[in-house]
């Protein structure tokens, strides 16, 4: 199978399976940790406002580097959410994610330890770990010796580190694991989560929380060359816009309770809807050509939720922020759907790119929009590129949601696509 067409992964879906379970899962909770809103509450109260949460940087000097906006989460005071002995051990990432996951796991109206010792899992995305807390300690050892070194660096910098410690607190000893697919990962790992839910399993916590607001972070992510470096947030972070000018970074993201269907049938449970269908895909490699797998990706995931473009009343984009890929990935849009003809939105615009969380912080935005009959706007976008047809929600747009298409990509080719509907 050539690179643009290879698969990543196997497939989800109701139509697709080997296991031994076929109807799709479905979400009864969703936990949110976003820099327009900690809550799922008051970021989605924010998000249909069109209230952004890109500000100047705070959480270190970053005057001196050229990017210097970002999505901080507001008003989070980690001594009222984590227990103090775990303060300690946790980087502010793992915080965030360990928050998220118990707001998530309270909304399912699980209670956990009436389950079997092994029905309940966990599955992350994330793009690197605790980078601050990494950061505080190899400044310890370069100044003060190894013996300053925290023994929980062994654990706290860890890319799988969200996942260990979300299954420690909550007890959840079933099947656990992490994808590293950068902005993708939050669509892998909630598809890991299904696969497992058909292998067996009952209930999967799952999603992504993400970032590197730090110095060592800033570093790495600046040498993508994709950040924005204008100051004005209404002016940095315009994807699909003719001024486009890269991203900004956030922190944040959101964390799921994905049921077997039939379970949560049996309990009572409420359901936002289901995971219909996904697929991921490559791009070519480095000096290979062929078409970038976006695209194929999205028909694979509507063909395994049995599904055709015109199902589809939104689509969630990936909305890089840089104009070639923006134009790449309209292109994509509109060679499944047509040009125009499917409304396409982007309320990343409000958080920055999240990485591992933000594709999972879109999957929640897909649930609340199918519960409410809404499509969240793209804000700060005026003006189409050249070139770019895009039917873009910029307000607030009111109107049945049944069936979303969530699009997300990783630095160095990564793809997803996942289809979320309205539960029956």
């Amino acid at each position: 199978m050539s690179a643009p067409q290879a698969e990543r992964t196997a497939p989800v879906g109701a139509a697709h399976d080997g296991g031994a379970r076929t109807e799709a899962p479905v979400f009864t909770g969703i936990g949110v940790a976003a820099p327009n809103g900690l809550g799922t509450k008051d970021w989605w109260s924010a998000t249909l406002a069109g209230e952004s949460g890109i500000r100047p940087v705070s959480r270190f000097n970053a005057s001196r580097y050229p990017a210097t906006l970002a999505g901080e989460v507001p008003g989070f005071d980690v001594t009222e959410h984590i227990p103090s002995r775990l303060i300690p051990q946790t980087d502010h990432m793992t915080r965030l994610a360990l928050t998220a996951a118990a707001e998530a796991v309270e909304d399912s109206g699980l209670d956990l330890k009436e389950l079997a010792e092994y029905a309940a899992g966990v599955v992350t995305a994330a793009s690197a770990g605790g980078f601050e807390f990494g950061q505080r300690e190899l400044e310890a050892l370069w100044s003060k010796g190894g013996q300053a070194v925290s023994a929980y660096q062994s654990f706290a910098w860890f890319y799988a580190v969200n996942t260990g410690q979300i299954s420690i607190r909550h007890g959840l000893r079933g099947p656990s694991g992490v994808l590293v697919t950068e902005q993708a990962g939050g669509l892998d790992a909630v598809a890991q989560a299904g696969r497992q839910l058909r292998k067996g399993s009952r209930v999967m916590v799952t999603g992504g929380v993400d970032g590197a607001i730090c110095p060592w972070g800033w570093a790495a992510q600046l040498s993508s060359g994709r950040l924005s470096t204008r100051d004005d947030p209404r002016e940095a972070y315009l994807p699909f816009d003719a001024r486009a000018n890269g991203h900004v970074p956030g922190e944040g993201g959101a964390i799921l309770v994905l049921e077997d269907a039939a379970a949560a049938r049996e309990r009572g449970a409420h359901r936002y809807g289901r995971l219909a269908g996904y697929a991921a895909t490559f791009d070519p490699g480095p000096g290979r050509e062929g078409e970038p797998g976006l695209r194929r990706a999205a028909e694979l995931a509507l063909a395994r939720a049995q599904m055709t473009p015109a199902d589809v009343d939104v689509v969630f984009a990936d909305a890089s922020g840089v104009a070639e890929l923006d134009r790449l990935e309209a292109q994509a849009v509109n060679a499944v759907f047509g040009p125009g003809a499917v409304p396409v939105t982007a309320p990343k615009t409000m958080t920055g790119r999240l990485a591992a969380g933000g594709a999972s912080l879109d999957v929640a935005a897909a649930l609340l929009s199918i519960r409410d009959s809404v499509i969240p706007p793209t804000v700060n976008v005026t003006e189409l590129a050249e070139g770019i047809s895009l039917d873009l929600v910029t307000e607030l747009r009111r109107g049945p949601v049944r069936t979303a298409l969530v699009l997300a990509r990783g630095f160095s080719g990564f793809n997803a696509a996942a289809v979320v509907t309205a539960a029956p």
